[in-house]
């Protein structure tokens, strides 16, 4: 008998018994349906997720003063000695592996405009910020650099500062005045959303560096070009701990920290949020395993347990094949093919079920998914599989009848 031959004798045995038939589909069914929702909505997260740490920087060392020490007295973090531009210029021209530099002066101040005002972040930047950061513009441009040198009275949005102060009117051009010094509104930042310490990042308001220093916060007397931090982009992930430790011995010298003593400055990299990533990929990608292995192997034993029935219930028939000259392969065969056809059908309805399920809670609540083509040949597979491993027992048990013994059975 050859492969069609047997693979339409299944298809006879199982539309013969069609509620049999699908009861035994029911378990994968559920099964694959059941992680196709689970694996749709635990990508879509992750890469929500994944997005989220991406637009904080996951190449990313932010440095910020660390705590003054007098008479073994700490003072506590950011009262040590200011960071300064010298030490962003060293920075930017001795650490290898650094794709952009960016200082950062920052205060709150209120913003009016017209009859509107808003108290907010003001941040002094230089022309690296946007980059480091990776924050786009929605409208208008960047600082120049003559406006950098300038100490221009230019101003960039974030967009809940744009929305507070002019709603959905045009920003672009605008006069505004923080501290009551007026400024331009040259850009429009685009919206960046919530950070990972969960403060809105769209409620700012960028300055030129050197606007700040002079017009608005004023320089310090001991640090003239003071910095409160500075922002080091690394151009990829397996430079950061030698450009972390690069730029820890530069300032170590610079500031002149002795030798076995505590530094005075902190370097900060992103690898609590690239560890919670990692950590919370693997704990959702073993728990939807093992989910998926339980749902399959469930499926496959019903399926088993009705080609048990079925072969028992169709043992003279079994006998009646062999006696007329069907081969033990020929029995084995079909009794195979039909328990793989009842898992792929069965993967296939719960495909759609699973597919459908997952769209609805996209549409309806707004739940992040993503379903790939790998995971549908993933779950056809697996199903197939199950098919081939739990059908194999009872195909057996049937090819290996005594069609004596078959034919005499009742």
């Amino acid at each position: 008998m050859n492969p069609f031959d047997s693979f339409r004798v299944a298809i006879g045995a199982l539309k013969t018994n069609t509620l049999r038939s699908f009861l035994a589909m029911l378990g994968v069914i559920i099964g694959v349906a059941s992680v196709i929702v689970m694996v749709s909505v635990a990508s879509g997260a992750s890469q929500a997720i994944e997005e989220r740490i991406r637009a904080l920087g996951t190449n990313l060392l932010i440095i910020s003063p660390g705590s003054f020490t007098s008479g073994g007295r700490r003072a506590g973090e950011g009262t040590a000695t200011a960071l300064s531009e010298g030490d962003l210029q060293l920075i930017r021209a001795k650490v290898p592996g650094v794709a952009a530099v960016a200082g950062v002066i920052s205060g709150q101040a209120p913003v009016v405009a017209g009859a509107a005002n808003w108290t907010t972040s003001i941040d002094g930047v230089n022309e690296d910020f946007l980059e480091v950061r990776d924050w786009a513009l929605a409208e208008g441009r960047n600082f120049t650099e003559a406006e950098m040198r300038s100490a221009a009275k230019v101003v960039i949005l974030g967009a809940t500062v744009a929305r507070e102060l002019y709603g959905a009117a045009p920003v672009l051009g605008e006069q505004l005045r923080i501290k009551n010094v007026p400024f331009t509104v040259v850009g429009l930042l685009t919206i960046k959303g919530q950070s990972g310490w969960g403060s809105d990042q769209d409620d700012t308001a960028l300055v030129p560096i050197s606007t700040a220093r002079r017009r608005l916060f004023g320089a310090e007397q001991t640090v003239p070009d003071n910095l409160r931090t500075i922002m080091v982009e690394v151009a990829s992930a397996e430079e950061m701990a030698n450009a972390q430790a690069e730029i820890e011995t530069l300032l170590r010298e610079r500031r002149r920290v002795r030798s076995g003593a505590p530094d005075d400055f902190r370097v900060r990299d992103m690898a609590d949020f690239i560890r919670t990533r990692t950590e919370t990929q693997s704990i959702l990608s073993l728990l939807l395993g093992a989910t998926a292995i339980i749902s399959l192997i469930v499926g496959g034993i019903g399926i088993m347990n009705i080609m048990l029935v079925s072969v028992t219930e169709r043992t003279k028939e079994i006998g009646l094949r062999m006696a007329v000259g069907a081969r033990r392969r020929d029995i084995l065969n079909q009794f195979l093919i039909e328990a793989v056809t009842l898992c792929v059908t069965g993967g296939l309805i719960g495909l759609a079920i699973g597919g459908g399920a997952a769209l609805a809670m996209s549409i309806w609540g707004a739940w992040p998914i993503a379903l790939s083509p790998a995971l549908v040949l993933i779950a056809l597979a697996s199903a197939g599989l199950v098919g081939v491993f739990f059908g194999y027992y009872p195909a057996r048990r049937a090819s290996l009848m005594n069609p004596i013994d078959a034919l005499r059975y009742e």
